[in-house]
């Protein structure tokens, strides 16, 4: 029966690898964000997209940790975490954070999103051929529960891969993680040994690296290493033991050549083009004066399928981290996150295989044309398939203000199914509980109790006339979003004042506004479905029964 299991745990995982290229990290420095806070994010186009809270814990003296794997796994209950793959000494008392498919913010604000990244094929390895236990989720909870400052937290996991082995749960590849405070955030990398390690050995077990964000710097990580020189006498910098010497036993650097050693070079596979696509977008749209950026706009949708258009450039162009032209906020990640590259080679819905003769004999764009072709139509109309930013699944956005106390000062904005078509929703880092809306998730069974059905309802429905349809539903996601915004300042300062009395009201105050809200925008997305069938039936569209 164990065997069963882990074949079963591992084949749905194998369908998270689709997803796992699906995770666009963007981190904004406190001085580069319009109200001085710091901005990451994380999105996912994984299923398990239920919200927990998870209680702070006591432990006796001695007490053991699990060590899990399978903790993304949508197929089990809300409170189950998979299978227990090992233990590690226990702390004594644990934090309070949030939970999904990832941990992604606890009770100090500390907050991580994730990447999942690839690597060389040698640092490959099946689950069974090494003694890693420490998958980059679960090093992630464990920091959750131990950590309230990202420093600490990045060395607490640069530990935990080392002395229990790095583990990729997204089949074989490596990960990277964006670990920030209201003061700072830090991009760590990790990437396995390979097959064959073992605990008692010498060797560590993980190579790993870490660079600081700069305060007034933006950066973004497409699925992609994006640490390039490792200086660890800096205090910006932290890395394992073996972070070079690794590279140099597997002949992947020469210390006696005349080139820098560069980790994203060592350690990375030739780039591909689902990566460079989100690099060049996001540099060439935040940072235009960092450098002439290729030019990717189109002029006719010919140029989406024009090798002649297309550069192919070094992936040594694009820097870790740059200064914006602009300062940035909120919206400008969501912005990004919901990016399907319109008016790019990369914009799907721009396939010439969508325009069709209009009426005065002239070629005009269907109104089934969508960015988010589904893989019959792309087969049907020989659709070269882009990666979108945009990618459906869950996702969130930490908001993290130092000048309010934790249970106020930390936001999680949170999106269900495609985040384009979606709104998103504030969590304040104190709520006490989660409306059971966004708790609830079967992928096999449509539940009116599930949010995430509820948008993918309205998903789904706009395929009948895709362009006309967004016409309606972009107006009601905008404007949900825009009161949103607006009541915040409210609402913070009702806070403030209740917290300042007593800390607990607080906690209780937000937790009621974040449940009405979840209720207020599932709602709407209900009335929104029967707005789009009654407009766009078939019976409607020249169907003759």
């Amino acid at each position: 029966m164990k065997n069963l299991a882990a074949i079963v745990t591992t084949a749905l995982l194998l369908l998270l690898w689709s997803s796992a290229q699906a995770c666009t990290i963007i981190v904004i420095g406190k001085d580069a964000s319009r109200d001085g806070s710091v901005i990451i994010s994380h999105s996912d186009g994984g299923k398990d997209c239920r919200l927990r809270v998870v209680p702070r814990q006591t432990f006796p003296e001695g007490a053991q940790a699990p060590v899990y794997w399978g903790i993304q796994r949508v197929d089990l209950p809300l409170d189950d975490m998979g299978e227990v793959i090992g233990h590690i000494p226990q702390v004594r008392e644990t934090y309070r954070y949030i939970h999904s498919s990832y941990p992604h913010m606890n009770e100090h604000q500390l907050s991580i999103g994730e990447s999942t990244m690839s690597q060389r094929d040698a640092l490959k390895f099946d689950r069974e051929k090494g003694e890693q236990i420490m998958t980059i989720e679960q090093a992630q909870l464990f920091a959750m529960q131990r950590c309230k400052k990202a420093r600490e937290a990045v060395h607490l996991i640069g530990r935990l891969v080392e002395e229990y082995g790095f583990l990729p749960s997204c089949i074989g590849e490596s990960e990277c993680l964006v670990v920030a405070d209201p003061n700072e955030a830090w991009i760590l990398e990790v990437f396995a040994v390979g097959p064959g390690w073992e605990r008692e050995g010498s060797q560590p077990g993980a190579i790993w690296a870490a660079k600081r964000v700069p305060d007034d710097h933006v950066t973004m990580v497409p699925n992609w290493s994006i640490i390039k020189e490792v200086d660890t006498t800096q205090n910006d910098c932290m890395a394992s033991t073996n972070y070079q010497s690794f590279a140099i036993e597997k002949g992947w650097y020469d210390p006696d050549g005349n080139q820098p050693f560069i980790w994203q070079k060592a350690y990375s596979p030739i780039p591909r083009e689902w990566a460079t696509g989100r690099f060049w977008h996001f540099y060439n749209q935040y940072t235009p004066n960092l450098r002439n950026w290729p030019d990717r706009s189109i002029d006719s949708p010919f140029d989406t399928q024009n090798p002649y258009v297309q550069y192919v450039e070094d992936l040594s162009i694009y820097p870790f981290s740059a200064k914006p032209y602009r300062k940035m906020d909120v919206k400008d990640v969501i912005d990004f996150q919901r990016s399907v590259f319109a008016g790019t080679i990369y914009d799907m819905s721009e396939d010439p295989d969508w325009y069709i003769p209009g009426e005065d004999g002239k070629m005009e764009k269907s109104p089934l044309a969508t960015p988010f072709p589904t893989k019959p139509m792309q087969k049907l109309l020989d659709i070269t398939h882009r990666r979108n930013v945009a990618r459906g699944g869950y996702g969130m956005i930490a908001q993290l203000r130092s000048w309010l106390p934790d249970a106020i000062g930390g936001l999680y904005w949170v999106y269900e199914d495609n985040q384009y078509v979606g709104p998103y929703v504030p969590i304040y880092a104190g709520v006490k509980e989660i409306n059971p809306l966004y708790q609830t998730y079967n992928p096999e069974q449509f539940d009116e109790g599930s949010a995430r059905w509820n948008y993918d309802f309205v998903d789904n429905l706009m395929y009948l006339k895709w362009q006309e349809a967004w016409k309606d539903v972009k107006p009601v996601r905008d404007s949900l979003e825009k009161a949103t915004f607006k009541e915040l300042r409210q609402v913070d300062q009702k806070a403030m004042e209740l917290y300042n009395d007593d800390p607990e009201k607080a906690r209780e105050y937000v937790t009621r506004y974040t449940w009405k809200k979840m209720d207020q925008l599932v709602n709407a997305y209900k009335d929104l479905r029967h707005e789009l069938i009654m407009k766009y039936t078939n019976n409607k569209q020249g169907i003759n029964f």
